[in-house]
């Protein structure tokens, strides 16, 4: 995939929840969080510790700042910035 290539447009997506979509074979997590200065976050969709395609289904919220997604599974949070497991 290109770059540029387009996934989905913003209209696609769920304000303050997760999609996921399919990328060169990888699922990736999509957000749209319209509160936020980014508005549109990409992480993996794969959980390490759940070892499942699940954060896309999770729970968005604030973290000491930061916006996250708790996984569905176990409850960690990702940051949706870069995808590191607080």
């Amino acid at each position: 995939m290109a770059l540029n290539e387009v996934i989905c447009t913003k209209y696609d997506l769920v304000e303050n929840s997760g999609v996921c979509a399919l990328v060169n074979d990888e699922q990736v997590a999509i957000f749209y969080i319209p509160s936020s200065e980014e508005k549109i976050f990409a992480i993996s969709n794969w959980d390490p510790c759940g070892k499942a395609n699940v954060l896309s289904r999770g729970i968005v919220g604030d973290l000491t700042g930061k916006y996250v997604v708790a996984s569905p599974l176990y409850k960690q949070h990702f940051d949706l910035k870069t995808g590191e497991c607080l």
